[in-house]
């Protein structure tokens, strides 16, 4: 029943009526509700009830907002205002039509005028609105009057009803983009006849715009095991036909690199059990598939080199792991010869189907090349692609092994650089972190694993050369010992007659003898100065080409008049720093071991030159030569070779192992070559650098 204000026995509003009598809609989303078929409703009220205004008005909470209007003059055409005061407000507490004739008499107002007020409500009771219809004047409202303006806000409240309706359903979808674009899969679907309806900003960035491979995208697309795909093998268009796909893996080849997925694709099931569509959800395990991959990697190294005797045997199997773990064609390992200053190629391994053939040198200088450089800066090295000018590797090996981009990474102990592992792909790549710290990780195993056998070596050296010192010390003592012994026994028990007669010439046994003893024990106190750092090493600037020149021409002076011709190959200078005085002990030893071993005459050859960043001095003899089992044998202290002792030539044994303590304390190495035709070649190479 309609409440009228100016009957008698009406209740009061307490208050007066504000300027806002009309506007009595409260805020409720102007930006998805649109007020332009209500401006139609109102007109439509106020004609139907005589009046000249109609207003519908919007309530939520304590705020009202104006949803359509017609005649509303200002200040009254405001978008929102208040509820409190306003006539609305006695509308929603009745929750009935409001009347009232005139507003004075209603003593709401000194303000003139009538109003006929009536709840909009939704289809479940709620009121949404109201609708009314004013005079500026007092005026008595008829039953029809009443019954437009309730007709009117049944109209208003299936237009809200509507409205909302479609407010909320955009409302849930804009829910469900921002769900599905914050998701870190990427979503697409298609309608019935395959349309793609929408596609979130995941798949937008993993796909393109499109949220579908391309044309030429599509090329690209393979199963796991290469096979490439059409477009009807998508899991889209696979779903549309009924198919339901779980984690179905997808690898697309790039232009750039592999990328891996996994695909969910289910049917839309629509009205009558038909299919309204199809769904796809698209996830990228490109990085899971590397971390398993690198792990595959990591245990693949760790087991070559638990099994392996040594670095050379491991080699391959290391790097074949890498290859086909990483899936990038050719790889090599590079070992440091730090007195030669050039890395040497260790092993190398090439992925099957790619190049085998390409072109490895068997040694590359300090700074020279992509395992030289890696070894001069000591960091890891990314070359994008290898085929451009000045990228550390031939251009014509690049273009005939189809490769491009190339990493290097330093195989470091500590601060010691002890190789290089370089490994190369057949795309373009940009460096990435994680697979240089897989790369990083693997040179330290192959770094652990040279060192531990280098120690391991060192040890069991250290044993055999501590057994085979005590046993020859005590041989070489004891021979000299013996014979100082013997002859002094003669001197005591030989008469007057026979001290004179033979006195001389033991006396000369003795003498030689206790100058034996006193060389042995001299080198021997100087080796093992050597040996604990004890010996004044000094390297200073010096030209070891006057060092070597001078030795020769003295040699070739005390071998004047026998059969034994000595050349020489000297560069006018070669400074480099070194113990002048320890230097030309080691060229005195090895030009007396020369001219010792070479009895019956022959040809002496004595070279020196700079290679590269360390100089390289070489003796070669034709003389007796030293089998291959005696090279290292040789460099231990008192071994003297097979051939000398049947010979009988003189010497304690101690000079090569004194010459490779010196080259030793210089950072450079010392060596027995192979030798064409009878004799031997020993090299030194010693650093132009201070270390």
């Amino acid at each position: 029943m309609a409440k009228r204000l100016d009957d008698p026995g009406r209740e009061a509003w307490p208050g007066g009526l504000d300027e806002n009598l009309l506007h009595e809609v409260a805020e409720l989303h102007p930006a998805s509700l649109d007020g332009g078929g209500a401006d139609e409703l109102a007109a439509l009220l106020a004609r139907a009830a005589h009046a000249p205004v109609g207003v519908i008005h919007l309530v939520r909470g304590e705020t009202l907002s104006l949803y359509g209007s017609h005649g509303l003059a200002e200040p009254w055409n405001k978008p929102e205002g208040p509820l409190a005061g306003s006539l609305a407000s006695l509308v929603l507490r009745d929750d009935a039509p409001l009347v009232i004739n005139d507003l004075t008499r209603a003593e709401i107002s000194d303000r003139r005028g009538a109003y006929l007020g009536h709840p909009v409500r939704d289809q479940n009771g709620a009121v949404l609105a109201v609708c009314c219809a004013a005079d500026v004047e007092p005026r008595q409202w008829t039953p029809e009057d009443s019954a437009s303006v309730a007709e009117a806000a049944h109209v208003a409240g299936l237009l809200l009803t509507e409205q909302l309706a479609r407010y909320e359903l955009a409302r849930q979808r804009s829910f469900l983009d921002a769900v599905l674009d914050s998701l870190h899969d990427g979503v697409i679907a298609c309608d019935e006849q395959g349309r793609i309806v929408f596609v979130n900003e995941r798949m937008r960035r993993l796909w393109g715009e499109t949220g579908h491979p391309g044309e030429g995208w599509l090329e690209g697309l393979t199963d796991p095991e290469g096979n490439r795909l059409r477009r009807d093998d998508l899991g889209l268009f696979r779903a549309l036909k009924g198919d339901h796909l779980v984690d179905s893996e997808v690898v697309l080849n790039g232009p750039d690199r592999r990328r891996h997925y996994l695909v969910d694709a289910h049917p839309i099931p629509g009205p009558g059990g038909r299919t309204a569509g199809a769904v796809q959800a698209v996830q990228d395990v490109t990085r899971r598939k590397r971390v398993e991959r690198f792990r595959t990697c990591e245990l693949a190294v760790t087991t070559a080199l638990a099994d392996a005797p040594s670095i050379e045997a491991a080699g391959p199997r290391v790097l074949e792991a890498v290859v086909s773990t990483l899936e990038w064609v050719h790889a090599e390992l590079w070992l440091v010869d730090e007195p030669a200053a050039v890395v040497r190629s260790a092993a190398r391994w090439s992925a099957a189907g790619s190049r085998s053939d390409i072109e490895v040198p068997k040694d590359l200088p300090y700074g020279v090349g992509l395992a030289g450089r890696a070894w001069q800066v000591g960091k890891p090295l990314w070359i994008r692609d290898v085929g451009r000018p000045q990228s550390l590797i031939s251009p014509e090996t690049a273009a005939s092994a189809d490769l491009h981009t190339a990493l290097a990474v330093p195989v470091r102990e500590g601060f010691e650089t002890l190789g290089v592992l370089t490994v190369f792909a057949d795309s373009i790549e940009d460096p990435e972190d994680e697979l240089l710290a897989l790369m990083s990780g693997i040179a330290a195993h192959i770094g652990q694993f040279v060192e531990k056998h280098r120690v391991e070596d060192l040890q069991r050296q250290l044993i055999r050369s501590k057994n085979e010192y005590l046993a020859l010390v005590g041989h070489e003592l004891r021979t000299p010992l013996t014979s100082i012994s013997a002859y002094t026994e003669l001197l005591r028990e030989a008469d007057e007659k026979s001290l004179v007669a033979d006195g001389p010439r033991l006396l000369e046994v003795i003498e030689r003898n206790t100058n034996q003893l006193r060389d042995i024990i001299n080198e021997l106190m100087e080796l093992s100065a050597l040996d604990t750092g004890h010996a004044d090493i000094q390297l200073l600037p010096m030209d070891l080409a006057e060092v070597v020149r001078d030795s020769v021409q003295k040699t070739r002076a005390a071998v004047a008049g026998a059969p034994l011709v000595i050349n020489d190959e000297l560069p006018e200078r070669l400074v480099l720093p070194g113990d002048r005085k320890r230097l030309r002990q080691v060229v005195d030893n090895l030009l007396g071991n020369a001219v010792k071993y070479s009895p019956d005459g022959g040809q002496i050859g004595v070279t020196l030159r700079a290679a590269g960043r360390a100089a390289e001095l070489a003796v070669s003899d034709t003389g007796l030569g030293v089998s291959n089992d005696e090279r290292e044998k040789l460099f231990t202290g008192f071994y003297r070779t097979s051939r000398a002792r049947d010979t009988a030539i003189p010497g304690t044994g101690l000079g090569m192992t004194l010459s490779r303590a010196v080259v030793s304390k210089h950072h450079g190495s010392i060596e027995l070559l192979d030798h064409d035709g009878p004799g031997t070649t020993v090299l030194v190479r010693l650093p132009m650098e201070a270390r």
